[in-house]
């Protein structure tokens, strides 16, 4: 036991191991996990719990994060069967099967949705919060690792708590936290965060040292992703995306350090963002749910002086580097609860930047970012949509074909509508910009296809739309019929040519 990661006498006798926290788990229950994309979540107790299922007994559970987390607590859960619901993001393939395969109950959520859901009741009571620290505080305070998420509220709600002490965690992190909960209606006061950089809260979660049911000491790194090298076609996205933003500026819409920057997760989302260190931007700020490696890039490049966000999840190889210079970042990131970092309030009154990834786009600007074909769940909306319908400026980006140029990513109606015409700012692919900003429909579609679609497709999609302005409406024209055939076609041939 590490006392200086423990620093509460009046809990040591609450620590065990693994095995025996997993043991406080009982059937049915609905349990709330720290962890976010994937960073920062419990890892030694889910696989004991695990353990019990495989064992034979009977036992599953509600499973609630604040997004993705690791294969400790998503795959192993889902390949036992412990896991019977899960809310509201994933991204592990065998957690992801199972929710396609109907094995896992499955509701895909607006990520500042989901502390106010638990603490209005809506997912019924929680049992457990199951959360990964770096330390507990001399009062029992809990100080969260890599990622904040849902963890307040989850240990604010729950019956009981499980703390995982991660060792292999620098204690370091102590102090970069930004612990702020807003109270329920009618009780609610505005958010008194009017800057990126501003502290409104505490650096660790309070916590009722009489719910603290189990502490495990851990040493298990997070189990981060690689992301992709930036390739051509990132590299064109991104110099669209500059030229874009230079011409904002020039026209008086933006500052010239821009407004602070929401970039949505994964390989595209960091090329894209990352693609800012070759341009002529300074003093930029991010205000966003996580915090990639291309926020690092931007901050050794001197381009981003502060940093905000509930999440540093960084590829594998970038980790150990991190931690070593820690003391190169601490004061320009923080890290608050998602409810903060997601919430509508706070992204209007920034003005944020939001800019997020699309599966496929259609002619008038609507967005699918979460299911192949209409039906096969990827991994969820996750944070997009709190930050596209109220930012200052909504931009999507996504390559123009996909599956090596056998489906475009421009199609005339989407197979599943996550974000609509009407939150949908400004479209950007490797071919061009389509800024839809007080356009009808009509102009919508002639500038996505004249300035996004690949080649391949812009001549079938221009066919589509010119025929389908042949019908009685010409609001928005369409021919349904044809319109869900791209993808019927697909399914049916592998080949949309």
């Amino acid at each position: 036991m590490d006392k200086t990661r423990l620093r509460c006498k009046e809990l040591e006798s609450k620590v065990m191991t693994a095995q025996e926290a997993a043991k406080i788990f009982e059937n049915d229950m609905v349990v709330g996990a720290s962890g976010f994309t994937p960073a920062g979540y419990p890892k030694a107790v889910p696989v004991e719990l695990a353990k019990r299922a495989e064992n034979g007994e009977e036992i599953g559970i509600t499973l609630i994060t604040g997004a993705s987390v690791g294969p400790e607590l998503d795959k192993e859960l889902a390949v036992s069967g412990v896991m019977k619901r899960r809310f509201p993001y994933q991204t592990t393939n065998e957690c992801r099967n199972a929710i396609n395969e109907g094995n896992i109950k499955y509701q895909d959520m607006h990520l500042s949705h989901v502390p106010q859901w638990v603490k209005y009741g809506y997912f019924g009571e929680m049992d457990i919060a199951i959360v990964e620290a770096v330390a507990i505080t001399e009062d029992g305070g809990i100080v969260p690792s890599t990622s904040i998420g849902n963890s307040a509220t989850f240990i604010e709600n729950a019956n009981k708590v499980i703390v995982e002490i991660n060792t292999s965690q620098p204690a370091e992190l102590e102090g970069i936290h930004d612990i702020y909960i807003p109270q329920a209606p009618p009780n609610r006061e505005p958010i008194p965060l009017v800057s990126v950089s501003q502290r409104i809260g505490t650096t660790y979660i309070p916590c009722d040292k009489e719910k603290i049911a189990a502490i495990v000491f851990t040493d298990i790194s997070d189990s981060t992703r690689a992301v992709a090298p930036i390739d051509d076609t990132s590299r064109k996205m991104a110099q669209n995306l500059i030229k874009f933003l230079k011409e904002e500026v020039r026209l008086g819409r933006l500052p010239e350090n821009l407004l602070p920057l929401q970039s949505g997760v994964g390989s595209v989302a960091n090329a894209v963002l990352g693609g800012l260190c070759d341009s002529d931007f300074e003093n930029l700020e991010v205000y966003s749910e996580v915090l990639q490696d291309s926020v690092l890039d931007l901050i050794n490049a001197n381009k981003v002086k502060f940093s905000s966000g509930t999440s540093i999840t960084l590829s594998p190889h970038r980790l150990p580097g991190f931690y070593e210079e820690f003391d190169k970042y601490k004061d320009k990131m923080i890290l608050r609860p998602q409810e903060i970092s997601n919430h509508p309030e706070v992204a209007r009154r920034l003005g944020v930047i939001a800019m997020n990834t699309a599966i496929e786009v259609d002619i008038y600007g609507n967005v699918n970012s979460t299911h192949i074909m209409g039906s096969r769940m990827m991994n969820g909306i996750g944070g997009s949509g709190d930050f596209t319908r109220n930012a200052y400026l909504s931009i999507f980006t996504t390559e123009s074909i996909a599956k090596n140029g056998d489906i475009s990513s421009i199609v005339p109606m989407v197979s599943h509508h996550d974000h609509t015409e009407h939150d949908v700012m400004v479209i950007v692919t490797e071919q061009g910009v389509a800024d839809l900003r007080g356009l009808c429909p009509q102009e919508r579609a002639e500038a996505i296809i004249e300035n996004c679609a690949h080649p391949d497709y812009k001549e079938k999609l221009r066919d589509y739309f010119n025929r389908a302005k042949e019908g009685k409406f010409k609001h928005t024209p369409h021919l349904l019929k044809e319109a869900l055939s791209w993808h019927e076609k697909f399914l049916e041939t592998g080949n949309m040519k």
